[in-house]
């Protein structure tokens, strides 16, 4: 195994065993839910956006270890980014993600969280709305 396989790897079980910013944001004006139906990764994110600015960003949900790192992984970087910001994250992490050496089969994993994440950066609503993103949305 390389040396960049195995910091994958630890990275992914470390955001596996102790998720950051896993819970509810009290407040959240985004709500998102993604499910992908061919793994059953499940995950709700909660966004606070103030001023432009992702104030806080938090998720809740059910799956492998890639989803629950990724959503982990993800709801951290975004903090205090601009919403531009954050988009050029998401292009970044899908671009990365499509180059990526993972079995096919495994890309999908962290994209239910991915995608919520995109969506609930999208919404213009500033009351906390919920939208279901169910089957293959990518």
């Amino acid at each position: 195994m390389s040396e960049l396989d195995s910091l994958y790897r630890e990275v992914i079980l470390d955001h596996n065993r102790d998720p950051r910013n896993f819970g509810e944001i009290e407040g959240a004006d985004r709500v998102v839910e993604g499910v992908n139906p061919l793994c059953g990764d499940k995950v709700r994110v909660f966004l606070k956006v103030e001023d432009g600015r992702v104030a806080d960003a938090a998720f809740q949900g059910a799956g492998c270890a890639i989803s629950t790192a990724s959503a982990s992984l993800m709801t951290d970087a975004l903090k205090g980014k601009t919403i531009e910001e954050a988009q050029r994250l998401f292009d970044r992490f899908h671009r990365l993600r499509r180059r990526s050496r993972l079995r096919p089969l495994r890309r999908p994993r962290g994209r239910a969280g991915s995608r919520c994440r995109r969506r609930g950066l999208r919404t213009a609503a500033r009351t906390c709305r919920t939208v279901r993103l169910v089957g293959r949305v990518w």
